[in-house]
């Protein structure tokens, strides 16, 4: 299959800028047996049933976005795809041009001057080495890693609505959100476990590699990027006891769909190490049975996962549907409870 055959009409005013005033206040567009229903989020619950199993996602957002200077006094946009050890980060540039291997990157800071060294590159990114600890720098002085196509400043309601409330700061490593999760309310997880629902956690640290479009023609050209994945001997447990139950794995979120197809490659007892999974159309799913997305980018990684998921026709009935009624799209927009094919 060709990107372009992964391509709509997204209009710019459908993108969600800013987070609704309530997590459940989004909408959610409910797709089962060829059925489209127009729900508010807070009515997950009627379309869950006991046993079913809810995966979550709990790796929390680290900031990851710093502004600083080359030598010749350009200014250089860094966004953090990951720490490689305590002085070393694998990351994103932006700047007019490239950075040379061995230069130098300065940072003005509220108290001080931190420095980085450019050592080389990697596939699309560069390895820098801090003359500090990594991690302080990050934690204590960058800015939430909004996506690119929110095009605007952050602001302080962003500290808590760019993170999920179960979020672990224990697995503070992802630059992006899992944002299917952001929909969930702490009174809506409560109400879900009373009714029965089971929950479980894994993570996968979300690389800003998410964001990088597909530019190939056939979409099997297409490398996607590496990620850091756990799923631990108890979600194991949980799925098997789910399906023996003829309950059902809801996974929220696509990071979670990859990272448990990855584990259920062969048969797991548990999974920790990298993914580099790359589901489109033809792909069969082997644990996944529902999925809560948001609407995503054309001609995106993403989207060909959902394709995959409940089949391309139908995928862009979908997007045709949400566009016409005015869904909200990305990060901060509604979403989509799905039943595979």
């Amino acid at each position: 299959m060709k990107t372009s055959d992964f391509n709509y009409d997204l209009p710019e005013d459908l993108i969600a800028k800013y987070p609704p005033n309530d997590r459940t206040d989004s909408r959610l567009l409910v797709f089962s047996d060829k059925e489209i229903k127009h729900e508010k989020f807070s009515s997950l619950l009627n379309y869950l049933q006991p046993n079913d199993l809810l995966v979550l996602n709990e790796s929390a957002v680290i900031p990851a976005r710093l502004i600083g200077e080359k030598e010749t006094g350009g200014k250089v946009e860094v966004m953090l795809e990951r720490f490689l050890s305590s002085s070393q980060t694998l990351v994103q540039i932006r700047s007019s041009r490239s950075p040379k291997e061995k230069s130098i990157i300065n940072f003005t800071l509220p108290k001080n001057k931190i420095s980085a060294k450019v050592l080389g590159r990697q596939n699309n990114f560069f390895i820098l080495e801090w003359r500090a600890k990594a991690e302080e720098v990050f934690k204590q002085h960058a800015a939430i890693p909004l996506p690119p196509y929110i095009d605007r400043d952050t602001d302080d309601s962003d500290k808590s609505r760019y993170q999920t409330v179960y979020a672990n700061n224990n697995k503070q490593f992802s630059v992006a959100a899992p944002t299917a999760g952001l929909h969930f309310d702490n009174q809506l997880l409560t109400r879900l476990i009373d009714a029965g629902i089971k929950t479980a956690t894994l993570n996968l640290h979300v690389g800003s590699g998410t964001f990088t479009p597909v530019k190939v023609e056939n979409i099997k050209d297409h490398k996607i990027h590496y990620e850091k994945i756990e799923v631990s001997e108890d979600i194991v447990s949980k799925i098997k006891q789910t399906k023996q139950q003829n309950g059902r794995v809801i996974a929220v979120g696509t990071t979670s769909v990859r990272a448990l197809e990855t584990a259920f490659q062969n048969v797991p007892e548990k999974y920790n190490g990298e993914t580099n999974l790359f589901i489109y159309p033809g792909y069969k799913f082997k644990v996944v049975d529902l999925m809560i997305t948001n609407f995503h980018l054309p001609k995106s990684s993403l989207l060909m996962l959902v394709s995959a998921f409940i089949g391309h026709q139908e995928m862009h009935k979908l997007y045709q549907t949400a566009v016409k009624e005015r869904y909200r799209f990305l990060s901060y927009g509604d979403a989509m409870l799905l039943t595979k094919k």
